[in-house]
């Protein structure tokens, strides 16, 4: 699904299209999976439903898992959506570090916020 651009993000294609919902996300099966490949380090319990940070057309928005969109979907939330979706787009990714680093300055705490 991602694959390495640059030292801090991993590239990709998905489908991005606008919801109704107040934050970004998508499958819930793939989030997990992004999580478990990308962000865990292997060492003892890890949480799999930590936000994922993507940059998509300029902005990093965090991402969360949802059952109900499709798998290789983002679902954005309205107000951040243009009107060229929906539409494929490539969106970059955040390695963990780079992750965790702007999800901290936006007020998220590991193993508090989820």
């Amino acid at each position: 699904m991602f694959e390495r651009f640059s030292s801090g993000y991993y590239l990709g294609e998905l489908y991005v299209e606008p919801h109704g919902g107040e934050r970004a996300v998508i499958q819930r099966a793939d989030h997990e999976h992004v999580n478990e490949q990308l962000y865990a380090d292997g060492e003892g319990v890890e949480r799999l439903d930590a936000p994922l940070v993507m940059k998509v057309d300029g902005g990093h928005i965090p991402v969360g898992g949802d059952d109900d969109v499709p798998s290789g979907t983002l679902a954005i939330p309205q107000e951040l959506a243009d009107e060229t979706l929906p539409d494929r787009r490539n969106v970059l990714l955040a390695d963990a570090d780079r992750a965790e680093k702007l999800l901290r300055w936006e007020g998220w705490e590991p193993f508090v916020n989820a």
